[in-house]
Protein backbone atom coordinates (compact mmCIF):
# COMPACT_ATOMS: atom_id res chain seq x y z
CA UNK A 1 0.00 0.00 0.00
CA UNK A 2 1.33 3.36 -0.81
CA UNK A 3 1.35 6.51 1.19
CA UNK A 4 1.85 4.83 4.57
CA UNK A 5 5.05 4.69 6.44
CA UNK A 6 6.61 1.30 6.64
CA UNK A 7 5.67 -0.81 9.50
CA UNK A 8 2.18 0.82 9.82
CA UNK A 9 -0.83 -1.16 9.00
CA UNK A 10 -4.19 0.41 8.25
CA UNK A 11 -6.56 0.16 11.11
CA UNK A 12 -10.10 1.23 11.69
CA UNK A 13 -10.82 4.83 11.20
CA UNK A 14 -11.44 6.78 14.35
CA UNK A 15 -15.17 7.44 15.05
CA UNK A 16 -16.67 10.55 16.52
CA UNK A 17 -15.22 11.72 19.64
CA UNK A 18 -17.22 10.90 22.74
CA UNK A 19 -18.82 13.75 24.56
CA UNK A 20 -16.87 14.90 27.54
CA UNK A 21 -18.28 13.81 30.87
CA UNK A 22 -20.50 16.34 32.50
CA UNK A 23 -19.08 18.61 34.96
CA UNK A 24 -19.91 18.04 38.53
CA UNK A 25 -23.01 20.02 39.49
CA UNK A 26 -23.97 20.87 35.85
CA UNK A 27 -27.60 20.42 34.60
CA UNK A 28 -28.16 17.89 31.88
CA UNK A 29 -28.85 19.40 28.42
CA UNK A 30 -32.48 19.71 27.47
CA UNK A 31 -33.92 19.13 24.00
CA UNK A 32 -35.19 22.35 22.44
CA UNK A 33 -37.70 22.45 19.58
CA UNK A 34 -36.56 23.98 16.34
CA UNK A 35 -37.16 27.70 16.09
CA UNK A 36 -39.09 28.78 12.93
CA UNK A 37 -37.51 31.33 10.71
CA UNK A 38 -38.43 34.90 11.56
CA UNK A 39 -41.35 36.48 9.62
CA UNK A 40 -40.55 39.84 8.18
CA UNK A 41 -42.65 42.57 9.76
CA UNK A 42 -45.72 43.71 7.72
CA UNK A 43 -45.49 47.14 6.22
CA UNK A 44 -48.53 49.38 6.79
CA UNK A 45 -50.41 50.45 3.62
CA UNK A 46 -49.56 54.02 4.17
CA UNK A 47 -45.86 53.19 4.20
CA UNK A 48 -45.98 51.14 1.01
CA UNK A 49 -44.40 52.65 -2.01
CA UNK A 50 -46.98 53.72 -4.60
CA UNK A 51 -47.12 51.79 -7.81
CA UNK A 52 -45.94 53.77 -10.72
CA UNK A 53 -48.82 54.72 -12.98
CA UNK A 54 -49.34 52.75 -16.10
CA UNK A 55 -48.98 54.37 -19.39
CA UNK A 56 -52.76 54.70 -19.79
CA UNK A 57 -53.05 56.43 -16.41
CA UNK A 58 -50.21 58.82 -16.92
CA UNK A 59 -51.27 62.36 -17.64
CA UNK A 60 -50.43 63.64 -21.06
CA UNK A 61 -47.33 65.73 -21.34
CA UNK A 62 -47.76 69.30 -20.38
CA UNK A 63 -50.46 68.62 -17.76
CA UNK A 64 -49.72 68.27 -14.07
CA UNK A 65 -50.30 64.86 -12.62
CA UNK A 66 -52.77 66.08 -10.00
CA UNK A 67 -55.12 67.73 -12.52
CA UNK A 68 -58.51 66.07 -13.29
CA UNK A 69 -59.28 64.63 -16.66
CA UNK A 70 -62.00 66.65 -18.42
CA UNK A 71 -65.36 64.87 -18.75
CA UNK A 72 -66.30 63.75 -22.28
CA UNK A 73 -68.55 66.18 -24.10
CA UNK A 74 -72.12 64.93 -24.60
CA UNK A 75 -74.35 66.09 -27.40
CA UNK A 76 -77.58 67.79 -26.29
CA UNK A 77 -80.68 65.49 -26.34
CA UNK A 78 -82.74 65.56 -29.54
CA UNK A 79 -86.38 66.58 -29.89
CA UNK A 80 -87.63 62.98 -29.73
CA UNK A 81 -85.77 62.35 -26.45
CA UNK A 82 -87.06 65.58 -24.96
CA UNK A 83 -90.62 64.65 -26.07
CA UNK A 84 -90.36 61.18 -24.50
CA UNK A 85 -88.84 62.60 -21.31
CA UNK A 86 -91.63 65.13 -20.99
CA UNK A 87 -94.69 62.95 -21.83
CA UNK A 88 -93.57 59.50 -20.67
CA UNK A 89 -95.82 56.60 -21.83
CA UNK A 90 -98.11 59.02 -23.65
CA UNK A 91 -95.35 59.56 -26.18
CA UNK A 92 -95.93 55.98 -27.37
CA UNK A 93 -99.74 55.98 -27.04
CA UNK A 94 -100.35 59.08 -29.15
CA UNK A 95 -98.80 57.68 -32.39
CA UNK A 96 -100.64 54.37 -31.95
CA UNK A 97 -103.99 56.11 -31.46
CA UNK A 98 -103.34 58.29 -34.50
CA UNK A 99 -102.62 55.28 -36.70
CA UNK A 100 -105.72 53.43 -35.41
CA UNK A 101 -107.93 56.47 -36.10
CA UNK A 102 -106.63 56.80 -39.66
CA UNK A 103 -107.22 53.08 -40.34
CA UNK A 104 -110.77 53.30 -38.96
CA UNK A 105 -111.58 56.28 -41.17
CA UNK A 106 -110.23 54.48 -44.22
CA UNK A 107 -112.33 51.41 -43.39
CA UNK A 108 -115.52 53.49 -42.99
CA UNK A 109 -114.98 55.30 -46.27
CA UNK A 110 -114.27 52.03 -48.11
CA UNK A 111 -117.38 50.36 -46.66
CA UNK A 112 -119.56 53.34 -47.65
CA UNK A 113 -118.30 53.22 -51.21
CA UNK A 114 -118.89 49.46 -51.42
CA UNK A 115 -122.46 49.82 -50.09
CA UNK A 116 -123.27 52.63 -52.52
CA UNK A 117 -121.88 50.60 -55.41
CA UNK A 118 -123.86 47.50 -54.44
CA UNK A 119 -127.06 49.53 -54.06
CA UNK A 120 -126.53 51.12 -57.47
CA UNK A 121 -125.96 47.75 -59.09
CA UNK A 122 -129.06 46.25 -57.44
CA UNK A 123 -131.37 49.15 -58.27
CA UNK A 124 -131.20 48.67 -62.01
CA UNK A 125 -132.24 44.98 -62.02
CA UNK A 126 -134.98 45.75 -59.50
CA UNK A 127 -136.43 48.52 -61.62
CA UNK A 128 -136.22 46.35 -64.73
CA UNK A 129 -137.87 43.46 -62.87
CA UNK A 130 -140.69 45.70 -61.67
CA UNK A 131 -141.37 46.95 -65.18
CA UNK A 132 -141.36 43.45 -66.57
CA UNK A 133 -143.62 42.20 -63.78
CA UNK A 134 -146.12 45.00 -64.46
CA UNK A 135 -146.22 44.15 -68.16
CA UNK A 136 -146.74 40.46 -67.46
CA UNK A 137 -149.53 41.16 -64.96
CA UNK A 138 -151.31 43.37 -67.46
CA UNK A 139 -151.11 40.82 -70.28
CA UNK A 140 -151.47 37.55 -68.39
CA UNK A 141 -154.51 35.41 -67.75
CA UNK A 142 -156.49 35.69 -64.47
CA UNK A 143 -154.37 35.33 -61.33
CA UNK A 144 -153.20 32.11 -59.77
CA UNK A 145 -152.25 31.63 -56.11
CA UNK A 146 -148.72 32.90 -55.54
CA UNK A 147 -146.12 31.64 -53.07
CA UNK A 148 -145.50 34.99 -51.38
CA UNK A 149 -146.00 35.16 -47.59
CA UNK A 150 -149.61 35.83 -46.61
CA UNK A 151 -149.96 39.20 -44.83
CA UNK A 152 -151.70 39.34 -41.47
CA UNK A 153 -154.61 41.41 -42.79
CA UNK A 154 -155.87 42.72 -46.13
CA UNK A 155 -158.96 44.59 -47.16
CA UNK A 156 -160.45 47.32 -49.29
CA UNK A 157 -160.29 50.75 -47.71
CA UNK A 158 -163.62 52.43 -47.24
CA UNK A 159 -164.70 54.77 -50.02
CA UNK A 160 -164.02 58.49 -49.67
CA UNK A 161 -167.60 59.40 -50.57
CA UNK A 162 -170.62 58.18 -48.68
CA UNK A 163 -172.16 55.07 -50.31
CA UNK A 164 -175.85 55.08 -51.17
CA UNK A 165 -178.01 54.17 -48.21
CA UNK A 166 -179.45 50.66 -48.70
CA UNK A 167 -183.07 49.93 -48.15
CA UNK A 168 -184.06 50.13 -44.53
CA UNK A 169 -184.38 46.80 -42.72
CA UNK A 170 -182.52 44.71 -45.30
CA UNK A 171 -179.73 43.83 -42.86
CA UNK A 172 -178.79 44.23 -39.21
CA UNK A 173 -176.28 47.00 -38.58
CA UNK A 174 -174.90 45.54 -35.36
CA UNK A 175 -174.94 41.89 -34.37
CA UNK A 176 -174.08 40.23 -31.06
CA UNK A 177 -170.36 40.29 -31.81
CA UNK A 178 -169.90 36.51 -31.43
CA UNK A 179 -169.91 34.00 -34.29
CA UNK A 180 -171.11 30.42 -34.51
CA UNK A 181 -169.87 27.66 -36.83
CA UNK A 182 -172.53 26.51 -39.28
CA UNK A 183 -172.87 22.76 -38.70
CA UNK A 184 -172.40 20.31 -41.53
CA UNK A 185 -169.77 19.36 -44.06
CA UNK A 186 -169.54 18.86 -47.80
CA UNK A 187 -167.98 16.60 -50.33
CA UNK A 188 -164.61 17.50 -51.84
CA UNK A 189 -164.94 19.88 -54.79
CA UNK A 190 -162.33 19.59 -57.52
CA UNK A 191 -158.91 17.93 -57.40
CA UNK A 192 -155.49 18.92 -56.25
CA UNK A 193 -154.26 20.00 -52.78
CA UNK A 194 -157.17 20.06 -50.34
CA UNK A 195 -158.24 23.34 -48.73
CA UNK A 196 -160.66 22.76 -45.84
CA UNK A 197 -162.79 25.68 -44.67
CA UNK A 198 -165.26 26.50 -41.91
CA UNK A 199 -168.33 28.72 -42.38
CA UNK A 200 -169.33 31.07 -39.53
CA UNK A 201 -172.23 33.49 -39.06
CA UNK A 202 -172.40 36.23 -36.45
CA UNK A 203 -175.03 35.69 -33.83
CA UNK A 204 -178.04 38.00 -33.87
CA UNK A 205 -177.96 39.12 -37.52
CA UNK A 206 -180.97 37.05 -38.62
CA UNK A 207 -179.24 35.22 -41.49
CA UNK A 208 -179.86 31.56 -42.33
CA UNK A 209 -176.46 29.99 -41.71
CA UNK A 210 -177.17 26.94 -43.86
CA UNK A 211 -178.13 29.11 -46.85
CA UNK A 212 -174.97 31.21 -46.48
CA UNK A 213 -172.82 28.05 -46.20
CA UNK A 214 -174.43 26.61 -49.33
CA UNK A 215 -173.66 29.79 -51.28
CA UNK A 216 -170.02 29.68 -50.20
CA UNK A 217 -169.74 26.00 -51.15
CA UNK A 218 -171.28 26.63 -54.58
CA UNK A 219 -168.87 29.50 -55.26
CA UNK A 220 -165.66 27.70 -54.24
CA UNK A 221 -166.77 24.47 -55.91
CA UNK A 222 -167.38 26.16 -59.28
CA UNK A 223 -164.86 25.21 -62.02
CA UNK A 224 -164.17 28.92 -62.59
CA UNK A 225 -163.04 29.41 -58.97
CA UNK A 226 -159.57 28.89 -57.46
CA UNK A 227 -159.67 25.12 -57.98
CA UNK A 228 -159.93 25.44 -61.76
CA UNK A 229 -157.92 22.91 -63.72
CA UNK A 230 -156.98 20.82 -60.66
CA UNK A 231 -155.06 23.62 -58.94
CA UNK A 232 -156.69 22.78 -55.60
CA UNK A 233 -159.80 21.27 -54.08
CA UNK A 234 -162.20 22.51 -51.37
CA UNK A 235 -164.25 20.90 -48.63
CA UNK A 236 -166.41 22.48 -45.94
CA UNK A 237 -165.98 21.13 -42.42
CA UNK A 238 -167.57 22.13 -39.12
CA UNK A 239 -164.69 21.55 -36.73
CA UNK A 240 -163.35 24.08 -34.27
CA UNK A 241 -159.96 22.39 -34.10
CA UNK A 242 -157.38 24.75 -35.68
CA UNK A 243 -155.62 21.75 -37.20
CA UNK A 244 -158.83 20.64 -38.92
CA UNK A 245 -159.14 23.48 -41.45
CA UNK A 246 -157.06 25.93 -43.53
CA UNK A 247 -159.30 29.04 -43.43
CA UNK A 248 -162.69 30.34 -42.28
CA UNK A 249 -165.41 32.30 -44.10
CA UNK A 250 -167.34 34.51 -41.67
CA UNK A 251 -170.42 36.68 -42.25
CA UNK A 252 -170.29 39.70 -39.92
CA UNK A 253 -172.47 42.80 -39.45
CA UNK A 254 -171.05 46.25 -40.36
CA UNK A 255 -170.90 47.26 -36.70
CA UNK A 256 -168.64 44.28 -35.88
CA UNK A 257 -166.23 44.64 -38.81
CA UNK A 258 -163.68 46.58 -36.77
CA UNK A 259 -163.73 43.83 -34.16
CA UNK A 260 -162.92 41.11 -36.68
CA UNK A 261 -160.70 43.31 -38.91
CA UNK A 262 -158.94 45.62 -36.43
CA UNK A 263 -156.81 48.30 -38.05
CA UNK A 264 -157.68 47.33 -41.62
CA UNK A 265 -159.81 50.44 -42.20
CA UNK A 266 -163.00 48.93 -43.60
CA UNK A 267 -165.07 51.82 -42.27
CA UNK A 268 -167.90 49.33 -41.76
CA UNK A 269 -168.35 49.33 -45.54
CA UNK A 270 -165.90 46.87 -47.12
CA UNK A 271 -164.98 43.27 -46.31
CA UNK A 272 -161.50 42.03 -45.35
CA UNK A 273 -159.22 39.11 -44.70
CA UNK A 274 -157.71 38.97 -41.21
CA UNK A 275 -155.39 36.08 -40.40
CA UNK A 276 -157.05 32.83 -41.43
CA UNK A 277 -160.53 34.40 -41.63
CA UNK A 278 -162.18 35.79 -44.79
CA UNK A 279 -164.69 38.26 -43.31
CA UNK A 280 -167.72 39.14 -45.45
CA UNK A 281 -169.52 42.38 -44.60
CA UNK A 282 -173.24 41.67 -44.16
CA UNK A 283 -174.16 45.01 -45.75
CA UNK A 284 -172.27 44.14 -48.95
CA UNK A 285 -173.66 40.61 -48.92
CA UNK A 286 -177.21 41.92 -48.86
CA UNK A 287 -176.97 45.02 -51.07
CA UNK A 288 -173.75 44.69 -53.15
CA UNK A 289 -172.33 48.05 -54.43
CA UNK A 290 -173.82 50.74 -56.68
CA UNK A 291 -171.66 50.03 -59.77
CA UNK A 292 -172.81 46.42 -59.82
CA UNK A 293 -176.21 47.79 -60.86
CA UNK A 294 -178.17 45.59 -58.48
CA UNK A 295 -176.45 42.32 -59.53
CA UNK A 296 -176.26 41.04 -55.94
CA UNK A 297 -175.78 37.38 -56.96
CA UNK A 298 -172.62 38.16 -59.01
CA UNK A 299 -171.29 40.43 -56.29
CA UNK A 300 -171.69 37.66 -53.70
CA UNK A 301 -169.63 35.31 -55.85
CA UNK A 302 -167.03 38.03 -56.32
CA UNK A 303 -166.70 38.94 -52.62
CA UNK A 304 -166.29 35.28 -51.59
CA UNK A 305 -163.63 34.61 -54.27
CA UNK A 306 -161.87 37.91 -53.52
CA UNK A 307 -161.52 37.46 -49.74
CA UNK A 308 -160.75 33.72 -50.02
CA UNK A 309 -158.15 34.67 -52.63
CA UNK A 310 -156.45 36.81 -49.94
CA UNK A 311 -156.55 33.83 -47.55
CA UNK A 312 -154.85 31.74 -50.25
CA UNK A 313 -152.04 34.28 -50.58
CA UNK A 314 -153.12 36.52 -53.46
CA UNK A 315 -152.77 40.31 -53.43
CA UNK A 316 -154.65 43.08 -55.18
CA UNK A 317 -154.46 43.60 -58.94
CA UNK A 318 -155.33 46.61 -61.12
CA UNK A 319 -157.69 46.80 -64.07
CA UNK A 320 -155.77 45.58 -67.15
CA UNK A 321 -157.57 47.97 -69.50
CA UNK A 322 -160.90 49.58 -70.35
CA UNK A 323 -163.58 47.12 -71.36
CA UNK A 324 -161.70 44.06 -70.10
CA UNK A 325 -163.01 41.82 -67.31
CA UNK A 326 -161.82 43.04 -63.92
CA UNK A 327 -159.47 40.60 -62.17
CA UNK A 328 -161.16 38.98 -59.21
CA UNK A 329 -158.40 40.44 -57.02
CA UNK A 330 -159.17 43.97 -58.20
CA UNK A 331 -160.88 46.10 -55.56
CA UNK A 332 -164.22 45.98 -57.32
CA UNK A 333 -166.07 46.98 -54.17
CA UNK A 334 -164.60 50.48 -54.57
CA UNK A 335 -164.55 50.92 -58.36
CA UNK A 336 -164.12 49.14 -61.67
CA UNK A 337 -161.73 51.66 -63.31
CA UNK A 338 -163.15 51.00 -66.77
CA UNK A 339 -163.22 47.20 -66.46
CA UNK A 340 -166.36 45.12 -66.48
CA UNK A 341 -167.45 43.35 -63.34
CA UNK A 342 -166.19 39.79 -62.96
CA UNK A 343 -166.58 37.32 -60.08
CA UNK A 344 -164.17 34.52 -61.10
CA UNK A 345 -160.44 33.90 -60.98
CA UNK A 346 -160.65 31.84 -64.21
CA UNK A 347 -163.79 33.04 -66.06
Amino acid sequence: MTGLPPGHLPGPRPGPRPAPPPRPGAQPARHRPPVPPPVPPSVPPSSRRPRPPEAADRPPPGRPSGARRPAPRRSPPGRLRRFVARHGWRAYAIPLLTVATVLALVDVVSAGRATSSAAGQASAPTAAGSTAAGSIAAESAPPTPDASPVPTAEGDAGPTGLPPTPATGTYVEQGAGSVSVVPGSSAVYGSGPLQRFVVEVEDGIGVDGAAFAAAVEATLGDPRSWGSGGRMSFQRVDTTDPDGYEFRVSLVSPGSMERYCPGVGTGGYTSCRYGERAVINLARWETAVPHYDGDVATYRQYVVNHEVGHALGNGHQPCPGPGQPAPVMQQQTLRLDGCTRNAWPFP
